[in-house]
């Protein structure tokens, strides 16, 4: 029997990102940091929300750190990317209701996916929320080229 909602695809957790993967996601993101003259923090966590590796560039600034790793956390967790909780707050009225829920609501944390499973997050941290955004964004593409 149907109750009037229509069936959604689940996206399921699959086995923990490697460490292989996690230092190829993360040259990536350093290379195109380099490339636009930005020093960011890269944090990457596994299926398990387990901190797989953090990459503090020269100069980045120490904030970052925790800000990089709670953008994967909350990626990971949320089985999303954190911007969506970053419009959710810019637009106000409900929306702030994402303050109330232990989530990064910055731009810059994507899940990485591999075969339609989460194996894992990168949060990336040290600029604009749109330039880690950008930078997370060209580590996924590098990784699944």
């Amino acid at each position: 029997m149907s109750n009037g909602n229509p069936t959604r695809s689940i996206t399921e957790y699959g086995s923990p990102l490697s460490l292989a993967n996690a230092r190829l996601l993360a040259q990536a993101a350093e290379a195109e940091a380099s490339r636009n003259g930005w020093a960011m923090v890269i944090a990457i966590v596994d299926s398990a929300s387990q901190l797989v590796l953090v990459h503090r560039m020269d100069q980045a600034q120490y904030g970052s750190i925790a800000v990089a790793q709670a953008k994967a956390k909350s990626a990971l967790d949320f089985k999303r990317p954190t911007k969506i909780f970053e419009d959710a707050v810019a637009q106000g009225g409900i929306g702030l209701r994402m303050l109330g829920v232990e989530v990064c609501p910055l731009e810059g944390g994507m899940p990485i996916l591999e075969e339609g499973k989460i194996i894992g997050a990168i949060g990336i941290s040290g600029a604009l929320s749109h330039q880690d955004g950008a930078v997370a964004t060209a580590a996924l593409l590098a990784l699944n080229h």
